[in-house]
């Protein structure tokens, strides 16, 4: 049985579920990078090892299995003995584990430039118990299960993103900026449909924008080589976890960069225009450096407040935006309504000039990190019939807060089925052909609507798809006054029950279609 996202039902979770039960009082923080090291050396030693297998079975033994420019050519990290993964299985039980590792580490920073200062170390500390360390080791032995070519490497690169994942979860408001859930990275991918050119990614994270944007160039038998990736990440702990997920991946990473001002105060791709910009950017970040950044040449729309950066994020990737450009990221749902400290002012200044070109109202409790309420913003630097319909003047709405599956208590996801529907909507609106189908877009009450600039100027250039798409039509044949005299019996009761009558109003009147802002 297969999950939404392809792989066998359980696998990861049984497998995280083995794993964490080895960390004993370990913090998740700490444990992370100890697991993920490893998983990612099981990587690299598998990849290797195919190679290995490759070349000595080469028929006319032209080629030497232990030349390292066998692999260099073929785009293959060059794994030293001492470093395969068989040498640390065979050492798993011995108490010099810890040094055995932190070697393993050291000669594939030393063999393989890209992943210079990218690895962790420090395996060999007294505090990591070596006992504990021996059986992860034997754990991840058992990823691959010897299967056929390539599909080791998959069952790694899925271990490796669920368990990003899973840290995310434990860290909660401590730690997981890293991490965007994947089901809202996927809906932006499939949004955008980043087929050829630049992606960028200006707060990457742990790099799950371009690990998407490859898989979707792969599911729809495009070439890898036609994507482009750029990024750029403040927090060095977490760019090297970018580093190696991309490595696990095969995705070059070259040009994702490091520094630790960040990119308003040290933009590593000044002069970059990019095709396509995914990004999860910080919410209502407070510590930006507005103060040293006011005259900026980024702020076309306007000054972004010192203490909120959400405006001068979407200015940044305005700036970096190609003339035919598509940028879609994740803001908290203040960005589509706040009039404070100039917000207002920018928001306007932006929708007149006619940039955006989608909103979306998420559901609650997608973030791990999080309980802020986030919304996806969609610009277009081109909706004049570059390659879809002419869409000037337009902005497609869509409230998808009814969608999505609780996994747990406290997360929810958006299903495969939900990303479909959302997608399909906006490409019927760009007026895109779904396969196989003469589906032309149309608005659905409560859940989408496509609106002219005059209306968004009549609402303050208020951006909150709930106020765009009215309720969702139902079948009822109870009258006005009917559903007026339930109402008021209902309140009744409440009240002599000593509730809070402001309270039981709101949830009532939003019962029946009233949206509450």
């Amino acid at each position: 049985m297969e999950n939404g996202n392809g792989g066998v039902l359980g696998f990861e979770k049984e497998l995280w579920k083995a794993a964490d039960k080895l960390r004993s009082n370990m913090d998740a923080a700490e444990y992370k990078h100890v697991v993920l090291g490893l998983i990612f050396l099981k990587y690299i030693s598998d990849s290797f090892n195919e190679t290995y297998r490759e070349i000595e079975a080469d028929p006319e033994g032209l080629s030497e299995p232990e030349d390292r420019d066998e692999y260099t050519s073929r785009n293959v990290f060059w794994v030293d003995p001492d470093a395969r993964w068989e040498h640390i299985r065979d050492n798993a039980k011995q108490p010099t584990i810890g040094v055995i590792v932190d070697q393993a580490m050291d000669a594939l920073e030393r063999d393989n430039h890209s992943l210079k200062g990218v690895l962790p170390r420090d395996y060999a500390r007294p505090a990591l118990d070596k006992q504990k360390l021996g059986e992860l080791i034997d754990l991840i032995s058992g990823i691959g299960f010897n299967t056929i070519e390539g599909v080791s490497k998959d069952l790694l690169g899925r271990v490796y993103e669920y368990f990003l994942g899973q840290f995310a979860n434990e860290e909660g408001k401590k730690g997981g900026q890293f991490y965007t859930p994947r089901s809202i990275v996927q809906l932006l991918v499939e949004m955008i449909e980043p087929f050829t050119g630049r992606v960028f990614d200006p707060c990457c994270g742990s790099g799950g924008m371009f690990v998407q944007s490859e898989k979707f160039v792969e599911t729809h038998r495009g070439r890898l080589d036609d994507i482009h990736i750029f990024g750029q990440e403040s927090n060095q702990t977490t760019w090297k976890l970018c580093r190696m997920n991309l490595a696990i991946r095969g995705i070059d990473s070259d040009s994702v960069k490091w520094n630790s001002e960040g990119s308003f105060l040290n933009d590593a791709h000044k002069d970059l225009k990019a095709d396509f910009i995914l990004a999860n950017p910080p919410f209502n970040d407070s510590d930006w450096g507005g103060n040293s950044l006011k005259n900026d040449i980024r702020w076309k729309y306007g000054v972004p407040p010192i203490g909120n950066a959400n405006f001068a994020w979407v200015q940044h990737f305005i700036s970096h935006l190609s003339p035919t450009g598509v940028a879609g990221f994740v803001l908290s749902n203040g960005s589509m309504s706040s009039n404070t400290s100039n917000e207002g002012q920018i928001r306007k200044n932006i929708i007149e000039d006619d940039l955006i070109d989608c909103m979306i109202a998420l559901p609650d409790k997608l973030f791990f990190n999080t309980g802020i309420p986030a919304c996806l913003w969609f610009v277009s630097r081109d909706k004049h019939n570059n390659k879809f319909r002419d869409r000037k003047n337009k902005i497609l709405f869509i409230d998808a807060r009814k969608l999505g599956n609780m996994v747990d208590r406290r997360h929810r996801e958006l299903t495969e089925t939900d990303t479909k529907k959302i997608s399909d909507t906006y490409h019927l609106w760009r007026g895109e052909k779904l396969e196989s189908t003469d589906i032309e877009y149309q608005d659905i009450p409560g859940f989408c609507k496509s609106v002219d600039l005059e209306e968004i100027r009549k609402n303050n250039w208020i951006l909150t798809p709930g106020r765009y798409v009215g309720s969702e039509e139902v079948d009822d044949d109870e009258d006005f006054e009917e559903k007026m005299e339930k109402l008021t019996t209902e309140l009744a009761r409440l009240m002599t029950e000593g509730h809070r009558l402001d309270d039981e109003i709101k949830k009532n009147l939003e019962g029946i279609g009233f949206d509450f802002l």
